[in-house]
C-alpha cells in the first residue's frame, strides 16, 4: 500500500524546491521520507496515514504548554473574529512588550518581528549602527537564521574572516564575521587582544541548539562579558532557541550573566510566527523613527500571533511549571542514556530545561570538532527505528530536542520501552 507521506512529498517536489519549506524538514539527513503531518494534540502529533507519534520536536521549540493548548487555541479565536492584521498599532502588542520587559533580565525596550532571522539580522544592525564598527565574531556550529553575514563558516586561521556556507552570499558580506570555536575562551582574547576595537558585537547560543544540544561553559560566556564590556563591543545572547525553554528568564539567569541584547522567538509566538529583539532602552533608541537604524515588518506584532504568544507567556509562569519540565526532561535524558549504554552502545544524552539531546559518543561533545565526532549513521539508523516505533525524533544528529509540559511521566515511559527496542534492533 502506498504510504499518504510519499504522495505528498512526490507532489510537494513539484511545487517547491526539495517539496519542503525548510531544508532539515526534507529527511536529507537521515534519509527516507518526511512525515506529513495532519493534526497535533498534547504531546503527539498524527501524519498523513494517521499514525501517531510522541513528538519530541514541537515544532523546533513553539509547543512548550503541548499542542492546541485549550487556553492559546481560545486566545487565537478570539483574536481571529476582531481581525487578522491591521498594520497599525495594538493594545496586545504593547502587553507583550511589558509582559517580556517584566520577565526577561536586562530588557528595557523590545521590537516585535516575525521571525528569529528577522531577531537576529535586526540586533546585528543595532550593534553596528550603535558601535559604527563592521566587524561581528560569532561561534562554530551556532545557527543565528539565514541572514547573509550570519551564513558564515571559520576561516582558515584565527585573523582570516569567514567563509560563505551558502551559495548567493558575496564574499564582501562575510569578510566582516569572524567564526571562533564554541567555548574556547582563549580564541575570544587573542582576537580581542588583536582587533577588539573593531568588533561591533559578539553573537552567541549560549545554549546551543542547532549542533544538538551543546551548552556554553560559564567561564566563556564570563570572558564574553568582559571582554565585550571592556572594548565596547554589544553582546547579543541569540535565546531564539532556549530562550524560554531553559528557563523562565533564560540562560541570563542560568548562568548569571548579562547581554547587552537578547534575541527571542519560537515560544514567545505559542506556534504562530513572533520573535523580538531587546535590551537596554538606550540601545533601543537608535532603532528607527527614534534613531537611524532601519528596521520594518508588515506583520510585526500581528494581533493574533501575539495572542498565541501571550496566552503561552502566561500559562509557562504557572508555580513550578519549569520545575517540572526540567524533571520530565531530565528523565527522558536519563532513561535514553541508561537503555543505550545497556545495549553496549557509546551513547550519551544530556539536557537543559526543556531541551535534550542525544550522541552516539562515549562523552557529551562540548564544541562543533566534538559533535562532527560522533556516530552519525547510528543515530540515523536510531531515528527511524524510534520512528517505526511512534516516536518522532528531530531528523537530524545535529538538532536539539523538545520536551513539553504534557509529556509526563506515562508518556517518558513509553517513549523509553520503545527505545530499548530500537536499541535492541539497533
Amino acid at each position: 500500500m502506498t504510504s499518504n507521506n510519499d504522495i505528498l512529498f512526490a507532489r510537494a517536489q513539484q511545487t517547491t524546491p526539495g517539496g519542503v519549506n525548510s531544508p532539515v524538514r526534507a529527511f536529507r539527513s537521515v534519509g527516507g521520507t518526511p512525515r506529513f503531518i495532519t493534526r497535533a494534540e498534547g504531546p503527539y502529533f498524527w501524519d498523513a496515514d494517521d499514525k501517531r507519534y510522541i513528538d519530541y520536536i514541537g515544532s523546533w521549540g513553539p509547543a512548550i504548554v503541548g499542542h492546541t493548548h485549550p487556553e492559546v487555541i481560545s486566545a487565537v479565536q478570539q483574536a481571529i473574529t476582531r481581525g487578522l492584521s491591521f498594520g497599525a498599532p495594538t493594545e496586545g502588542e504593547v502587553l507583550m512588550a511589558e509582559e517580556i520587559c517584566k520577565i526577561v533580565p536586562n530588557v528595557e525596550q523590545v521590537r516585535l518581528v516575525s521571525s528569529g532571522t528577522e531577531a537576529t539580522m535586526s540586533a546585528l544592525r543595532l550593534a553596528r549602527g550603535a558601535t559604527k564598527r563592521d566587524k561581528i565574531i560569532k561561534f562554530e556550529g551556532c545557527y543565528h537564521g539565514h541572514a547573509d553575514s550570519l551564513l558564515v563558516k571559520a576561516g582558515s586561521g584565527l585573523l582570516t574572516f569567514g567563509n560563505p556556507t551558502s551559495a548567493g552570499v558575496p564574499e564582501d558580506f562575510s569578510k566582516h564575521t569572524l567564526v571562533l570555536d564554541y567555548n574556547n575562551s582563549q580564541q575570544l582574547e587573542e582576537v580581542f587582544a588583536s582587533i577588539g576595537d573593531q568588533i561591533a558585537c559578539v553573537i552567541v547560543e549560549p545554549v546551543a541548539g542547532n549542533m544538538n544540544l551543546i551548552p556554553a561553559n560559564k567561564e566563556f560566556l564570563q570572558t564574553m562579558r568582559s571582554l565585550c564590556t571592556q572594548h565596547g563591543s554589544i553582546l547579543i545572547f541569540d535565546e531564539v532557541m532556549c530562550g524560554f525553554r531553559v528557563g523562565l528568564q533564560g540562560a541570563q539567569a542560568l548562568y548569571g550573566i548579562a547581554a547587552d541584547l537578547i534575541c527571542m522567538g519560537k515560544v514567545i509566538g505559542g506556534g504562530l510566527p513572533v520573535a523580538a529583539f531587546g535590551g537596554r532602552a538606550d540601545l533601543m533608541g537608535h532603532m528607527a523613527p527614534l534613531g537611524g537604524v532601519y528596521q520594518a515588518g508588515t506583520l510585526s506584532g500581528n494581533p493574533v500571533a501575539v495572542a498565541a504568544g501571550m496566552s503561552t507567556l502566561k500559562l509557562i509562569q504557572a508555580p513550578g511549571f519549569y520545575d517540572t519540565l526540567t524533571a520530565q526532561t531530565r528523565q527522558l535524558a536519563d532513561g535514553l542514556q541508561a537503555a543505550g549504554q545497556a545495549a553496549g552502545f557509546d551513547f550519551c544524552t544530556d539536557a537543559v530545561g526543556g531541551m535534550f539531546g542525544i550522541y552516539f559518543a562515549k562523552e557529551i561533545p562540548r564544541s562543533y570538532a566534538a559533535m562532527m565526532a560522533t556516530d552519525k549513521e547510528k543515530f540515523n539508523r536510531f531515528f527511524h527505528l524510534m520512528l517505526d516505533e511512534g516516536v518522532y525524533l528531530a531528523p537530524s544528529a545535529f538538532e536539539a530536542g523538545f520536551v513539553s509540559i504534557q509529556h509526563d511521566s506515562s508518556i517518558i515511559a513509553a517513549t523509553l520501552e520503545a527505545a530499548q527496542r530500537a536499541f535492541g534492533q539497533l
